[in-house]
């Protein structure tokens, strides 16, 4: 899938890709959602507080940026070699949450994710490197990368475990 290019088409590939995990979890049991994964690894509930605690890190760069501060990105300690380590991080920071907190996180997040991409002129989202922190990325890229682009990942990973079940 081609990265989106205009305000439009961000939201509607990040609705497509929500939608879509929303789709395949209604096949779930609040069990199964807990469950490991097949190797052992992250479960169900697990890929979703990865999924939100990435989309609120791109809030909060943004946040920061905004008040004129120089965010850590991509986390505090972190560069962007050492992204392995970070996410089990976020696993360890999340893992001990309930399905409950998980869910109502996931939720808010996107639509705080999805507020703030309407909120962005939409010139601003394509601009590369308008803040430091981006390289020369732009917003789009990175609302991108952890929305819809992070939502297909997701959806193979949620489906291998519905076929576990």
């Amino acid at each position: 899938m081609p990265r989106a290019s205009t305000k439009i088409q961000l939201l509607d590939d990040g609705k497509k890709g929500h939608e879509a995990l929303l789709k395949v979890m209604e096949t779930l049991t609040p069990e199964q959602m807990v469950q490991p994964g097949p190797e052992g690894d992250w479960s169900v509930k697990d890929i979703l507080a990865h999924l939100t605690e990435w989309e609120q890190m791109v809030l909060r760069w943004i946040a920061a940026s905004r008040r004129g501060e120089k965010p850590a990105v991509p986390g505090e300690g972190y560069k962007w070699s050492q992204i392995p380590a970070l996410n089990q991080a976020i696993y360890e920071k999340f893992k001990d949450c309930t399905l409950d907190e998980v869910m109502a996180r996931f939720h808010a997040s996107y639509q705080e994710t999805r507020d703030m991409i309407e909120s962005i002129p939409e010139a601003e989202l394509f601009t590369r490197a308008l803040y430091p922190w981006m390289n020369q990325n732009a917003l789009g890229a990175f609302f991108t990368s952890n929305t819809s682009s992070h939502y297909a990942w997701a959806l193979k990973e949620i489906k291998k475990r519905a076929k576990g079940k």
